[in-house]
């Protein structure tokens, strides 16, 4: 069953997406761990979103959060080194989930976000 999944979910990282990144501000500072808050939208809710956005998330090595909001985007906090976050970043712009479709994705570097030991999905 788990190759049923990956195999889904695969099909997601290489397509093209016209979904657009928006910086509202540069990272902070030039080295080390950057954090990071982005809000994605487009049809994110319900085609396995936050499921493949915590896979992308695990496989990179970023730690944080994905969760659903009321107004049908989804919302992310990501904290790792300005690599991971550039390739987290252009997975979420891609939209992990094959049935996904990004319109947008605001990202906001944002050093008052709580380092967490993981990456999980919130309800």
């Amino acid at each position: 069953m788990g190759s049923l999944f990956k195999d889904f979910f695969d099909q997601g990282k290489n397509r093209d997406s016209s979904g657009e990144v928006i910086y509202t501000n540069d990272p902070l500072g030039s080295s080390g761990k950057q954090k990071m808050r982005a809000e994605i939208s487009g049809r994110v809710q319900g085609v396995g979103f936050r499921f493949s956005t915590k896979q992308s998330a695990d496989e990179l090595g970023v730690k944080g959060i994905v969760r659903n909001e009321p107004d049908g985007t989804v919302y992310v906090e990501g904290v790792g080194e300005q690599d991971q976050l550039n390739r987290f970043i252009e997975a979420l712009r891609k939209g992990p989930s094959p049935a996904a479709e990004v319109e947008k994705v605001v990202v906001t570097y944002d050093q008052n976000i709580e380092e967490k030991s993981n990456f999980s999905q919130a309800n």
